[in-house]
């Protein structure tokens, strides 16, 4: 009996011309994204003259380290600041939109009540809905609660998340037996223990798309702050790195500023992936076990 290797090296060897155009082209892939990073972190090491140079490799005197410390320093070390903040709005709002997209989307798949598609129907069409159509009522709604440029003015608009609610639906029926729920309702489970101990752990590569999903989306979030904030010290990085950006005639180093904070203010989202990989990985290997 052949083992595994040998069969993959023989198919392998079938298709040699297949593999290779295949490969190539995840290579172009590859090299198409992370062209604007390599860019990126070029033009964050040369100097503020340095970035009229379309060259994509360092010249000159290697300088990323000491903008990184004009930047951070720069303005009282307000640029900390809108890291954190855009650390707590997008930690707070993807952390509090994934329970309550969870527990909707479990709900709708596993209860059966009047009106259920209708519901799902209505979330679902809040997917089709640009946030750009939803920024003028909510400064309104907000002004009436008088919550503007406020914390809560980005966090609470920030939990709902439609997707997620569909996403969680699908999942939770496909990946959560209703045996398995019957049996700890024998055993004298309750319906959120049941939820909180057995569902969310079959969900878990689901949760962790819907947290990622809205982490990028709040933390890449530019209208709502520009509506709601006016204290530059509730600005997330993005606001204020666009402010910075409309200051760069008066202050000439805010170009070069501007690319080296956008460049900083990937680093979170790329922890953000690499320590929630795994949960897919998991999943994945799973769903090949099950199949």
């Amino acid at each position: 009996m052949k083992s595994t290797s040998t069969i993959d090296r023989t198919r392998l060897r079938d298709r040699p011309v297949s593999v290779l155009a295949a490969t190539l082209f995840m290579l172009a892939c590859t090299a198409y994204f992370l062209l604007p990073l390599w860019w990126m972190v070029v033009a964050s090491s040369t100097t503020r003259g340095g970035l009229t140079d379309t060259s994509l490799w360092f010249h000159g005197q290697f300088e990323l380290w000491t903008n990184i410390k004009n930047v951070v320093t720069y303005q009282d070390h307000i640029y900390v600041r809108w890291v954190l903040n855009s650390i707590v709005y997008a930690t707070l709002g993807a952390t509090i939109g994934t329970l309550f997209a969870a527990m909707a989307g479990y709900g709708l798949a596993k209860y059966v009540f009047p009106g259920r598609e209708v519901v799902f129907n209505v979330i679902l069409a809040g997917v089709l809905v640009p946030a750009t159509a939803l920024a003028l009522p909510l400064f309104l709604l907000f002004s009436k609660l008088d919550l503007t440029d406020t914390f809560w003015a980005v966090l609470l608009p920030s939990i709902v998340s439609p997707f997620g609610v569909y996403l969680a639906r699908i999942y939770a029926a496909a990946s959560v037996p209703d045996e398995l729920l019957e049996s700890a309702r024998l055993d004298g489970a309750g319906e959120f223990r049941a939820f909180f101990t057995i569902s969310t752990r079959l969900m878990a590569p689901a949760l962790v798309t819907i947290f990622l999903f809205q982490f990028v989306t709040i933390w890449n979030n530019y209208l709502l702050p520009l509506v709601m904030l006016q204290n530059t010290k509730l600005y997330p990085v993005t606001l204020g790195l666009a402010t910075w950006n409309s200051q760069k005639a008066i202050a000439g180093n805010l170009q070069l500023y501007v690319v080296v904070g956008a460049l900083l203010s990937i680093v979170p989202l790329m922890i953000a992936f690499l320590a929630l990989q795994r949960f897919w990985q998991s999943g994945l290997g799973e769903g090949g076990v099950k199949s």
